[in-house]
């Protein structure tokens, strides 16, 4: 009588491939190049405004003439909400809430640089505060100010955009970019939440 041999199998689980790798797109690395280059150059200027504080000779001073842009702010901080959503409804293929959302951003950045230089005509004209004046004012006209250009910079960039976007040349081909330039938007939004703490808030 033969007795029976039970043979088990047993199941070796398929082991997967990697993913292939591939290079960080272009458009990015030199967006976050661009980045730490401007941040090193924010830094510079920051510490130059801390250091020079209460080290001007003559008035004005930053107590006498600053005023809070705290609604300004508000606009410029709230951009980047309407800039990442704007990039979250692009990828949904929704080309029209897009443009409607980066009009906002452009609209509120417009805002805040129209507030921007509301604050320099009645520094310069109401107080005489001009980048001459004293430490203050070189220092002061020299942060807000690079700022300010960054703002532009970036208004010009989403101005592009959305005339692409009002005549159908923008869609979901084009998400890579949208990302770069929100890259650069929340960069701007950052710095200037130093900006405002320094000259708003520490400086005063």
């Amino acid at each position: 009588m033969r007795s029976a041999v039970a043979v088990e199998t047993i199941t070796i689980p398929a082991v997967e491939a990697p993913a292939a790798w591939s290079l960080p797109d272009r458009g990015k690395i030199a967006m976050a190049s661009l980045i730490i280059a401007e941040s090193a150059i924010f830094t510079i200027f920051v510490v130059a405004y801390l250091f020079y504080i209460g080290k001007s000779v003559s008035g004005p001073t930053p107590r006498d003439v600053l005023e809070t842009p705290l609604f300004y702010t508000i606009c410029l901080l709230s951009s980047s909400f309407t800039i990442h959503y704007a990039g979250k409804v692009l990828e949904r293929g929704r080309r029209r809430m897009f443009l409607g959302l980066w009009l906002v951003t452009l609209a509120l950045g417009g805002l805040f640089l129209f507030g921007t230089a509301q604050e320099w005509d009645r520094l310069i004209y109401d107080h005489g505060l001009t980048i001459s004046t004293n430490l203050f004012g070189t220092t002061y006209y020299s942060l807000v100010g690079l700022h300010a250009f960054h703002v532009s910079a970036g208004l010009v960039m989403l101005g592009v955009v959305s005339i692409l976007a009002a005549i159908g040349r923008f869609g979901l081909s084009q998400i890579t970019r949208v990302e770069v330039i929100s890259m650069y938007w929340h960069f701007v939004d950052a710095v200037w939440v130093v900006v405002f703490t320094v000259v708003y808030v520490i400086g005063r």
